[in-house]
């Protein structure tokens, strides 16, 4: 994994979301756990881009 995709994982997960799985259920699932909570979001954007 690149290093700018780390960094868009922990700082801004649906970018990252969007890098590793692109526009869709993935996308949208990453924003509503990063409203529900910084952290699922991010766990979420490192899981999508590094399976």
């Amino acid at each position: 994994m690149g290093i700018v995709k780390l960094l868009c994982c922990i700082f801004l997960p649906p970018v990252g979301a969007y890098m590793g799985a692109g526009f869709g259920l993935h996308f949208i699932l990453n924003i509503v756990l990063t409203l529900f909570g910084g952290l699922p979001g991010v766990i979420h954007a490192l899981w999508l881009n590094m399976k």
